[in-house]
């Protein structure tokens, strides 16, 4: 009885196992069934611990599977490894395998790894691999100064002192072994504006930029201002060259001007200086006369004292108020000749 019951407790088992092994096959079968169908007649075969091990780590199976087998059509050896870890990484496998595809087509050498590396590059900046490569293939033209920010121009000015309005637009094509820590766009602009403004800056008149505009373009592109950058210049063409005002003489006009108002300020000071200088000697000359007025008032205390000392006795004061007398008659007629005689040399 007990080997029986032994018999049937072990067949229980093996039941039950079986069944769970029939559950968790029929759930895998139904979930990833008809994925491992279309990978297997699409000729992208997969197995089923690659796709449960995708479910696994949360990562889309239908995206992966079918990324892959259009990589694989198109003759791209691509594992779903691959592709599963740039997705996790942040990065677009859609994206990367038609960048493969395209660059394949134009006959560009570009590995799976670059590409990976370049769709992470442009994640958040607007652009995508693909537009990389399409760029390498078909260059695009970049206006110069770019429009966006309302300056429609560069200007710059000849050594005769005449503004020169430049428009340029710029031929380039994406160098993906720099694309990956490049320079971008804005750079190429920046360099760009840069050359052309010392270019025209350089010229002795700004007719020698409107006879030949492509100085500009030559000089330019003579300094590799594609260096570090993602991109390979082409071309720098001159699209348009206007003249614009007359700098330099604005320039001295606002000098002379200035220098007439520093000019002004100074003769403004020395003129508030001598006012100045004036006041001062006529209170100087107030002082001395009161000084004088105070010396004379000394006279008659000094006689007084002298009289009351002995010093002056009266025929002594009258003597003197005789001499004072004298002279004073001396000089009335003396002013009264010398009037006579200018007016008989008048008449």
């Amino acid at each position: 009885m007990n080997q029986l019951m032994n018999l049937f407790g072990g067949s229980a088992v093996v039941l039950i196992v079986f069944l769970l092994v029939f559950f968790v096959a029929s759930m895998i079968v139904l979930n990833f069934g008809m994925i491992w169908i279309r990978a297997l007649f699409s000729g992208a075969r997969v197995t089923f611990t690659e796709l449960v091990a995708l479910r696994l780590r949360s990562v889309p199976v239908g995206v992966i599977v079918d990324t892959r087998i259009t990589a694989v059509k198109s003759g791209l050896d691509i594992t779903i490894d691959d592709l599963s870890t740039h997705f996790l990484a942040g990065g677009s496998v859609e994206m990367v395998v038609q960048a493969l595809i395209a660059a394949r087509k134009a006959g560009i050498h570009l590995v799976f790894d670059r590409a990976c590396a370049i769709d992470l590059a442009t994640k958040g900046t607007g652009k995508t691999v693909l537009e990389a490569v399409k760029t390498s293939v078909n260059p695009k033209v970049i206006d110069c100064p770019h429009p966006v920010p309302g300056k429609l121009t560069i200007d710059a000015v000849a050594k005769d002192g005449i503004a020169v309005k430049v428009k340029a637009r710029v031929t380039v094509r994406t160098n993906l072994d720099r694309f990956v820590g490049g320079a971008t766009e804005e750079t190429i602009i920046a360099r760009v504006g840069e050359g052309i403004v010392t270019t025209i800056g350089s010229s002795q008149s700004y007719k020698d930029v409107l006879e030949n505009p492509d100085r500009i373009s030559k000089t330019v592109l003579d300094k590799a201002l594609d260096s570090n950058t993602a991109f390979e210049i082409l071309s720098i063409d001159i699209a348009d060259v206007d003249v614009g005002e007359n700098v330099g003489a604005k320039l001295q006009a606002e000098q002379a001007e200035a220098n007439k108002l520093i000019a002004q300020s100074q003769a403004e000071v020395r003129r508030a200086a001598a006012v100045a200088m004036e006041q001062e000697m006529v209170a100087r000359t107030q002082e001395a006369r009161a000084r004088v007025v105070e010396a004379e008032a000394q006279v008659p205390l000094a006689m007084a004292e002298a009289f009351r000392s002995g010093n002056l006795g009266v025929m002594d004061y009258y003597r003197m108020r005789n001499v004072q007398a004298d002279t004073a008659m001396r000089s009335t007629i003396a002013g009264g000749a010398s009037a006579g005689a200018t007016d008989k040399s008048v008449g």
